[in-house]
């Protein structure tokens, strides 16, 4: 293995054998897995959350706000705190509250607790986001090649499992808080087997900082988290504006409207499978920019469009294209030489889900001047930007192998 994909480790930390490395990878897994069942879980229920609750529209948008709120709130306190105690053990425990943060939507009953209860429920899954990945990119150091986008692979796996499941659920006029507290239950029982298997660095006496003052931020961590920022915005604007471009600007009808998204969906899914194949033929950087570049074409085809059977080869084009970025790019905020690789991942993230936020209503904001069709471009322009960007991420392989020659 070349010694580009090596992070920035403590000199105190032993080096497992080949077993504990595959048990740890195949426990990581397994949490990516549970952290997309946890969140399809969630999502598939809203519809009768807000039914139950008697919630308009606006309302329910602001609640669902909490979650935003929490992950970006937890973000940087969960690279701190994996710095201070280990991605094991900070992802153990954030994995058991994600899960039974599932009943805080259950047993809300107006909309000032159903937000509290996404408030706890965004800083779970922010807080384990940070620690899996970082378990991932020492686990990824050992392994000796990339492994990353399988990892975020199982995350679309385990939506789209979760999402099925809830639809046959609620298809069965099961009670949503029968649902979600015997989901949490259930999913807390699931992740138990794969504790034992994560790996155990000396991550707490690394000297790297724990924090990361924004005025302080090293400059390629500055550009990793502008690719993570542009990516997860383009990744919010489709999710949210794919089924309405399909309806009101191709005219198609609501259930080939959802089709979309569902082949954006696939074909990420997909091609993050095949991720780590593709990074080892080309390397991180140029997977990078030609991901970013086959979403651009995508989405040019899918504004291009003038029915909707036209647009799906894009969507599927701009699936495949992004499935690959983010995993790299969060991957690489673990590898900035001199930063602790908790807090150079809760970095590029928090930064990211900035992004994220901001790709719809941004989008929403520009329809309503220009309309959606051109809305669009500024996805496109996002794309771009990422792709010209992308030399950050061999920038932090030149770095390590320079620290580690």
């Amino acid at each position: 293995m070349s010694q580009s994909l090596q992070p920035v480790q403590s000199q105190h930390a032993e080096t497992p054998d080949a077993y504990a490395t595959h048990k740890a990878w195949l426990s990581n897994l397994g949490l990516f897995l549970i952290h997309g069942l946890v969140v399809s879980t969630w999502v598939s229920r809203i519809p009768a959350i807000q039914a139950k609750l008697h919630l308009q529209n606006g309302i329910l948008g602001v609640a669902l706000l909490g979650a935003a709120i929490g992950a970006l709130t937890a973000i940087p306190i969960a690279g701190t705190l994996v710095a201070k105690h280990g991605s094991r053990m900070i992802s153990i425990v954030a994995t058991v509250l994600f899960c039974v943060t599932l009943i805080f939507p259950a047993i809300a009953f107006n909309f000032i607790t159903l937000m509290g209860g996404l408030i706890a429920y965004g800083m779970a899954a922010g807080t384990m986001d940070v620690a899996m990945n970082a378990q991932g990119v020492m686990i990824e150091h050992h392994l000796g090649s990339p492994t990353m986008s399988r990892f975020h692979a199982m995350f679309s796996i385990g939506g789209m499992a979760g999402a099925a499941l809830g639809g046959v659920v609620a298809d069965g006029n099961i009670a949503v808080s029968t649902h979600l507290c015997a989901a949490a239950v259930i999913l807390v029982l699931l992740s138990l087997p794969m504790f034992p298997g994560l790996m155990e660095a000396d991550e707490a006496k690394s000297d790297l900082p724990h924090r990361l003052p924004l005025n302080r931020l090293p400059r390629i961590l500055l550009l990793l988290s502008a690719i993570g920022f542009c990516m997860l915005l383009s990744e919010g604007a489709i999710a949210d504006w794919t089924a309405v471009y399909l309806r009101s600007v191709l005219r198609a009808d609501p259930g080939t409207a959802a089709y979309g998204y569902a082949v954006f969906s696939a074909a990420m899914a997909v091609f993050r499978l095949l991720g780590d194949a593709i990074t080892t033929r080309l390397g991180r950087a140029a997977t990078v920019r030609a991901g970013a570049l086959t979403g651009a074409l995508g989405l040019v085809v899918v504004i291009a469009a003038q029915q909707p059977a036209w647009s799906f080869p894009g969507f599927a084009l701009t699936g495949a294209g992004f499935s690959v970025i983010v995993p790299l790019v969060f991957g690489s905020g673990g590898r900035v030489p001199g930063v602790h690789p908790g807090a150079g991942i809760a970095t590029v993230t928090g930064l990211g889900y900035l992004g994220f936020l901001a790709g719809p209503p941004t989008i929403g904001f520009l329809a309503q001047a220009v309309g959606l069709r051109f809305a669009l471009i500024l996805v496109v322009a996002m794309c771009i930007v990422a792709a010209a960007l992308a030399g950050a991420v061999a920038k932090t392989d030149e770095a390590n192998r320079m620290q580690t020659a």
